[in-house]
């Protein structure tokens, strides 16, 4: 049953609850190519989830001044010329239904831009339905800076030990341990249960179905029983 102060769950979006990391990876490699600094993909994706300022610090290195804000303008376009292949998972409004029914507050808590919140909101239809959402457009420092799990207990006002949080990459695990918040990982990012585990997720399931159907033996119960 729930406690009188409710807890939070804060969910990450893309990866997590939206399969946009490889429309993320192809967006930032035809960007990349474009601006003459050709970056393989398997290296974009193991930087998807990092705030896109930290990813083009990383991937261009001494060219950033030169390439990053070109870079940055190519991926936003292609990533919404791509919108019609994003899709939401299985299990994604039943999760958020599921956790309010137990007394939870629910916070998207995400390191996607502006102009990419808006697409994700539209491909998952869920924003009435959640208590906040937050973003890069709310915080400093994107993930794995912990500015912007923060701003989402901040938002819901629930402390760090009430609270859990849900990604799929290890920026998420990052971001959330240096917030206070555990961090229960999916591999819907295409992260390995290895890595996740590695980086501290206190719990790593293949999807956010397969955690709905596991949810009262889940960490996240830590947010309705205290």
């Amino acid at each position: 049953m729930p406690t009188d102060a409710p807890g939070a769950v804060l969910l990450d979006i893309d990866g997590t609850l939206a399969d946009s990391n490889y429309v993320h990876t192809f967006a930032w490699t035809r960007a990349f190519r474009e601006v003459g600094h050709p970056v393989d993909a398997w290296r974009i994706h193991r930087r998807i989830g990092m705030g896109g300022s930290l990813l083009l610090a990383e991937l261009l290195g001494d060219r950033l001044e030169e390439l990053g804000e070109r870079a940055e303008e190519l991926h936003t376009r292609y990533y919404a010329e791509a919108a019609d292949e994003l899709h939401r998972f299985d299990g994604v409004p039943e999760l958020v239904r599921a956790l309010k029914e137990r007394g939870v507050r629910v916070v998207l808590a995400t390191s996607a831009a502006p102009e990419e919140l808006e697409i994700l909101e539209r491909v998952l239809g869920i924003v009435d339905d959640v208590d906040a959402v937050t973003s890069a457009g709310d915080v400093e420092e994107a993930k794995p800076d912990p500015d912007i799990v923060r701003t989402a207990l901040d938002a819901v006002d629930v402390p760090a030990d009430r609270a859990v949080f849900v990604g799929d990459t290890v920026w998420d695990v990052e971001a959330a341990a240096r917030a206070g918040v555990p961090c229960v990982g999916v591999l819907t990012g295409g992260i390995s249960e290895a890595e996740l585990t590695g980086a501290g997720a206190v719990a790593v399931y293949d999807s956010v179905a397969d955690l709905l159907v596991d949810l009262d033996a889940s960490p996240l119960r830590h947010a309705w029983e205290g």
